[in-house]
């Protein structure tokens, strides 16, 4: 028996949710980034996605990385409200392919929780972290 070896790259799963994201009508008020742009705070609305780890399951040719979102709102409710928006837009992705990559499954592992930040210490931050199933082809 043969180990099958991984992909050369894993699929780019941060860009892919940035990019569902960006198109829920939703979140349209809201940066929707891989990273906080230059000026920010933690008080304006935005979603911040971040790979944070997750497995590789050869002979499936299945990635199943973590997703963490990181929201930010102007008050803790809006972020709250904010953090559900982007948890469902995640959500809704299974059974849906993106590209040449099959997302079959959208798992939540945790969240939304409230989670304060030291960075931005007038930030009103929610956290949640899915794993997601993405067949790779």
């Amino acid at each position: 028996m043969t180990t099958p070896t991984p992909p050369s790259a894993f699929p780019d799963v941060e860009a892919m949710i940035v990019d569902i994201l960006k198109d829920d009508p939703r979140l349209s008020g809201a940066i929707v980034a891989v990273q906080a742009p230059t000026g920010f705070d933690g008080t304006a609305a935005a979603v911040f996605v971040n790979r944070r780890g997750g497995a590789w399951v050869g002979e499936r040719h299945v990635d199943q990385p973590l997703i963490e979102l990181e929201v930010y709102g102007p008050t803790k409710q809006a972020a709250h409200v904010l953090a559900n928006d982007a948890r469902q837009a995640v959500l809704a992705m299974a059974n849906n392919k993106y590209g040449t990559n099959l997302v079959t499954e959208v798992e939540e592992q945790d969240g939304p929780r409230w989670l304060p930040d030291y960075l931005y210490s007038a930030a009103n931050r929610y956290v949640t972290v899915t794993k997601v199933y993405v067949d790779v082809y």
